[in-house]
């Protein structure tokens, strides 16, 4: 059921290989390779294994009845749909933080509830949106690289 795009599923496993996505801007606007990323700041999440984007439209999820998310573009390349604002309780959001995710044209929040898939991804729960914010969409990066700004070398004082 569904839109039939590539589902996104959740797993325990923190340093899954498969898990991995790269956080980059919005596709009319920058976003600079190690400057941090604001709270309130829209942002696409790149899939780094397909080079598709984490994306929700208005199609019932296939478990738990809310709204799909699914992986979609090519390339890093999408639509508007493919836009996320990250919420988090500072200025920016910090390595240790748990944040959400709202989606721009929705209004969901990205979420994972408990609903677990059979054949063929046995074990992997359903990653859907919800329209209410609350516990089940916190998220925390757990594995990665983590890019620091570079020295503007005008204000470097080392010899």
């Amino acid at each position: 059921t569904g839109s039939g795009q590539q589902s996104v599923t959740g797993v325990e496993a923190s340093d899954d290989a498969n898990s991995y996505w790269r956080i980059r801007g919005k596709s009319d606007g920058s976003c600079q390779r190690g400057t941090p990323v604001k709270c309130g700041q829209a942002i696409r999440l790149t899939h780094v294994n397909t080079g598709k984007n984490l994306h929700t439209h208005h199609f019932p999820s296939p478990l738990s009845n809310n709204q799909e998310v699914s992986a979609f573009g090519d390339d890093g390349e999408g639509d508007d749909l493919d836009v996320w604002i990250v919420q988090c309780s500072g200025t920016y959001w910090e390595r240790e933080d748990a944040v959400r995710f709202k989606h721009v044209g929705t209004e969901v929040f990205l979420s994972i509830t408990g609903e677990q898939y059979g054949h063929p991804i046995r074990g992997q729960r359903e990653v859907h949106g919800m329209p209410t914010a609350n516990h089940h969409n916190y998220w925390k990066a757990m594995e990665g690289v983590f890019i620091k700004p570079s020295v503007d070398p005008a204000k470097h004082d080392e010899l």
